[in-house]
Order: C-alpha cells, then sequence, then structure tokens
C-alpha cells in the first residue's frame, strides 16, 4: 500500500507540473539583488522588472540584499522554493568571480541555479586621475615604473580587482590594491587623486569624465564601445588579450519546472529587444542582450575557468 500511495503521489506532482506552469505567474515575482539600490544593477534590475510585470501581468518586485559581494542574495535564491517567484539578478561577479576567490561558498553557480537568460554586456574603462601626467596606458605603466610608491589602484569589487590584477599581469606593473567599500567612493578616490588608476563599470566613472575630474585612457571591449568612441581598446592601447566584458542576467533556483524558465527567457528577451530598454541602457554604458538558458550556462561555466586562472596567478583567495 505504500508503495502504491507513493507512486499515486509521483504522478500526482507530474501531472500538476505542467498546470502549474500554465498559470504561472499567479502571484508577485521578486527579483533578488544583492546591491544596494542605485548601483548599476539596481538600476538594470528596476528596468527590466517594470517591462516584466507588463508582459507577465503580475508585479515583479526589486528586493535588495546588499552585502558581502552579493552572497547573501545568492544564498537566499539558492535555498528559495523552485517555482519561479524568487528569481536572482545574477552578474558576473557572484556567478564566476565569487568561485575563483572564496574558498568556500553557500551556494555552488553552477549546481544550485538554473539560468534563464543574461540582460546586459558591458565592458571596463581603465581611468586615471586627470592630475596626472599621462595621457596613454604606456604612459601609465611608465609612471607606475618611476614612481612606484605612488602606484596604486581603486577597486570596490571583485571584478574590478581581479581586472587591475589582470593588467598587472599584463604590463608587468605592481599597482597596489586599494580597497573602497563602492565604486562610487572608488571612482571620487581616483577624481580626487588619492588613488591614481582604477579599473571599474562606466556608470560610476561618467560623471567624472564629464567633469574633467578622471580621464579615460583604455576600454576593455574588444572593439571601441559606441559609449565612448574616443577611448582607445586595450589592444590599441598595446595590451594583448585583455578583452574583459562582464555581464548580468537572471538566474532561479534550480529545479524550477522547464516551461516555467523558458516563458521567463521569452519575455526578458523581448524586453531587451525594446528600444526604450536599449536607449536607457545605452545611456549607462550597457549593451542591452539576452541569451538562450544554454548559453548562459556556458558563459558561466567559461568565465569560472578564465577567472580561477587569474586569481591563482595574483594570489588572490578570501575565506
Amino acid at each position: 500500500m505504500r508503495i502504491l500511495h507513493m507512486l499515486t503521489l509521483a504522478l500526482a506532482m507530474l501531472a500538476a507540473g505542467p498546470t502549474h506552469a500554465q498559470t504561472y505567474p499567479a502571484k508577485p515575482i521578486r527579483l533578488v539583488v544583492g546591491y544596494s539600490p542605485g548601483g548599476g544593477n539596481d538600476v538594470m534590475a528596476r528596468i527590466v522588472a517594470a517591462k516584466l510585470q507588463d508582459r507577465l501581468g503580475q508585479p515583479v518586485v526589486v528586493e535588495n540584499k546588499a552585502g558581502a559581494q552579493s552572497i547573501i542574495a545568492a544564498e537566499l535564491v539558492a535555498k528559495a522554493a523552485p517555482d519561479g517567484y524568487t528569481l536572482l539578478v545574477a552578474p558576473s561577479g557572484p556567478m564566476t568571480i565569487n568561485p575563483a576567490i572564496y574558498s568556500k561558498l553557500p551556494y555552488a553557480p553552477r549546481d544550485d541555479f538554473a539560468p534563464v537568460s543574461l540582460i546586459a554586456e558591458f565592458p571596463l574603462l581603465l581611468a586615471v586621475t586627470a592630475s596626472l601626467p599621462v595621457k596613454t596606458v604606456p604612459d601609465l605603466i611608465a609612471y607606475a615604473r618611476s614612481r612606484p610608491q605612488d602606484a596604486n589602484y581603486a577597486s570596490s569589487a571583485a571584478p574590478f580587482q581581479l581586472a587591475a590584477e589582470l593588467f598587472n599581469q599584463k604590463t608587468g606593473s605592481k599597482f597596489v590594491h586599494v580597497p573602497f567599500k563602492g565604486s562610487g567612493d572608488a571612482v571620487a578616490a581616483v577624481a580626487t587623486g588619492t588613488v591614481i588608476m582604477t579599473i571599474s563599470d562606466a556608470g560610476p566613472i561618467a560623471a567624472g569624465l564629464q567633469g574633467g575630474s578622471i580621464r579615460a585612457l583604455a576600454v576593455t571591449s574588444a572593439a571601441r564601445h559606441p559609449a565612448f568612441p574616443g577611448v582607445p581598446t586595450m589592444a590599441e592601447a598595446g595590451i594583448a588579450d585583455m578583452a574583459i566584458t562582464l555581464w548580468t542576467g537572471i538566474v532561479a533556483p534550480a529545479g524550477t519546472p522547464a516551461p516555467i524558465i523558458d516563458r521567463l527567457q521569452a519575455e526578458i528577451a523581448a524586453v531587451m529587444r525594446l528600444p526604450d530598454v536599449r536607449e536607457r541602457y545605452a545611456s549607462l554604458g550597457i549593451d542591452a542582450v539576452s541569451s538562450t538558458p544554454q548559453d548562459y550556462a556556458r558563459r558561466i561555466a567559461d568565465d569560472i575557468a578564465r577567472w580561477t586562472a587569474i586569481a591563482r596567478a595574483a594570489d588572490i583567495k578570501l575565506n
């Protein structure tokens, strides 16, 4: 009788699965962001959430769970019910860089999540204080070698620190890491000359570029970025093999039914094609993109391998 009961229960669960997917969503969706309000990932999340709720017919509520390099948010979503009602804004940091630098994490990016779609790609900018007597990347390298006591860089998150350490590896430089709590603080330190260099996303740097307190020397995209046409690529600046494109996507807990993943992916792809979304992203120096879950999963795996090699070479490991 017990076996019969178990079989009956299993069949009932299988039958309920498609029905649940067909009625999805039937209540509000949480979109968890592992960073403070006003940051790049938060802004992107709110743009997408507003459009998604129009298309899905249910509220999509952005919930900020900042702290610990987005580990808090990632763990929360990894342990959430796999029903499509708790999603994570999942950028490169928690998905591919945390595994490279932390000896232990309370979540496994490749096992605990079901990738849905990318929503953004963006390069980084290498920027210096405008008062520094350098105009090019070779100038910066020469300056750092002649004045090693002044060679430092500001960063607020692991992706930017690893990018700067990759720059050290590629150029033989020895820029010393100066940590900051937020990108705004790190960029402000460069603008005032407290720190001479940073490699960061474009959003926090843009105001300094416009105001003249910061000078951009290179962009990490493979080709010149349309938002910064006058800024050379790293390759053009003489630094080979330093093309870096970070990204942000949306993932669900592992085990979320495939029909729900497919529905979310299709709606996100439609949102990312909207002209007003693309224009809003472009104003932030961000490219609006989408992907299949399979392509997103491959991107995660490839980037974990790349950042792990960089972290090992720079001897960066956190507990």
